[in-house]
């Protein structure tokens, strides 16, 4: 396979130079915001007098609990797909070859499946609950619905986080919007439909992001494996990278003599920790590490994460499991068929990649403008912004169903009215919005990126599964053997 000659020399891809103008990132950012505010409220509006619904606290927060299987399915892979599902498994290819895409996929799809066996018992035994924290409450009393709500918002938190990350660095990166700024723009559009909607809104947007992500991810998949090189010139490609010496390596990446390549930087030479340094081995150390930490991450991000529960109670009894099993098994082949193509062609086209930039989640944007040119990065940028916006409509909402049921109706106002809940729900949907772009900056001024916060989520947050699981599922769990850590 032939190498890309034409980065000989350069250590880093994007540099000071970005392959799309300033102007169009503030276009992608705010136009497609309003474009998607203003197209979702229209159809809940219509929904609204067509059909006669009824806009109360109860359908901004449920839906009308009559959300059928396809649109229930299209939502789990729509709020599943997160900046991380679409730029860090590229990183886990670019860092573990072969290994690393299927970590990533398998590791955070069974999750989604097992909770479709709690959807079932949710619209069994909880049938008029709003949150998972209300169960909690119910079943084991305030001290536990305290702990559990504070799980439950930092699940929130911490996802919120990682969309703005990741969708931040990509933007600057391709277009030159200053990160900060970005971490306080992506979330307007998201926050106007959602606030004008609420959970049906989500679900509206939902599936016309999916249909977009799954068309780009469609033209990747072909244009790596079919029109420019083929599943062959790749294997040979990472065969070769995996044998070069560190001086092969240094002719590559640096610039005369003033640079010296620095192992472990970039994607080139044997993988340390993997069988014979291939990028073509299961056998890779690293990668199963991740995978442990990706599974166990992921259980959290999925149980502990009042959307998911929302998503369940939203969904017709019928269609509450079927849902979930097939929203999990499509999901599955997006950051797996994504990163398999533009992760693993990064390495074979020994693009110059830098750990920094990989980690920030620029493996696919950086593929993508090599590939097609400016339309890659427009098409990344595209992408991203439909899996933000659908993630984080979703969280904005799980935020604001905790708020309003789980602190303003259970200990400050127990008597609120619909009206009253409501307005709440909204007030905290656009509060939270503008929270979150403060907490994306803190974090980059923190130096974290997208890849740190992908891996702390499990040690935040993954104590909180076991018993949420049998909070639905074993009906000796109680609130003293929690406590005391012998349940």
């Amino acid at each position: 396979m032939v190498l890309s000659a034409e980065y000989v020399g350069k250590t880093s891809f994007f540099g000071d130079n970005t392959p799309l103008p300033i102007e169009s990132g503030y276009a992608i950012v705010l136009g497609f915001g309003a474009f998607f505010s203003v197209v979702t409220t229209v159809l809940v509006y219509l929904d609204k007098y067509a059909n006669g619904t009824e806009h109360t606290s109860e359908f901004f927060n449920t839906a009308g609990r009559s959300v059928k299987t396809g649109l229930t399915a299209s939502v789990i892979v729509s709020q599943w797909t997160w900046a991380a599902t679409l730029l860090q498994s590229s990183n886990v290819a670019w860092n573990y070859g072969v290994s690393g895409p299927f970590w990533y996929a398998s590791g955070a799809t069974i999750q989604v499946l097992l909770f479709g066996i709690l959807a079932i018992e949710v619209k069994r035994r909880a049938r008029t609950a709003h949150t998972v924290c209300e169960m909690v409450l119910a079943r084991w009393g305030k001290g536990a619905h305290i702990t559990f709500l504070c799980f439950a918002l930092m699940a929130n938190v911490i996802v919120t986080s990682m969309l703005l990350l990741g969708g931040a660095a990509t933007v600057n990166a391709l277009t030159g919007v200053d990160t900060n700024l970005a971490s306080f723009l992506i979330p307007w559009g998201v926050i106007l439909y959602t606030a004008a909607g609420g959970l049906k809104a989500t679900f509206m947007a939902s599936y016309l992001h999916t249909a977009i992500i799954f068309i780009v991810l469609v033209v990747c998949v072909y244009t790596v494996y079919v029109k420019n090189f083929s599943s062959d010139l790749i294997y040979t490609g990472l065969q070769t990278v995996a044998g070069y010496t560190e001086a092969q390596c240094q002719q590559i990446f640096s610039q005369g003599t003033s640079t010296f390549f620095e192992k472990g930087k970039y994607a080139c030479g044997p993988v340390s920790e993997n069988e014979g340094g291939s990028y073509l081995t299961m056998l890779s150390g690293g990668g199963t590490k991740f995978g442990i930490i990706n599974i166990v991450g992921n259980f959290g991000t999925v149980f502990v994460d009042q959307s998911y529960w929302q998503s369940a109670i939203a969904a017709k009894p019928t269609s509450a499991h079927k849902g979930y099993l097939l929203g999990g098994l499509v999901w599955f082949t997006i950051p797996f068929a994504l990163a398999t193509s533009l992760g693993l062609c990064a390495v074979a086209l020994q693009l110059p990649i830098s750990s920094a930039e990989a980690g920030a989640g620029l493996v696919p944007p950086a593929v993508a403008t090599h590939l097609f040119g400016s339309f890659g990065s427009v098409m990344m940028a595209v992408m991203l912004f439909m899996a933000i916006t659908s993630t984080g409509s979703a969280e904005g909402i799980a935020v604001s169903s905790l708020v309003t049921y789980d602190i303003y109706k259970t200990y400050i106002n127990p008597q609120c009215t619909g009206k009253q809940a409501l307005l709440v729900s909204k007030v905290v949907v656009v509060v939270f919005g503008l929270l979150m772009g403060g907490l994306g900056v803190a974090l980059n001024y923190m130096g974290l990126n997208l890849g740190w916060v992908y891996q702390f989520m499990g040690n935040a947050i993954g104590s909180a599964v076991v018993p949420l699981w049998n909070l639905l599922m074993w009906k000796k769990a109680n609130a003293t053997l929690w406590l005391h850590g012998v349940g």
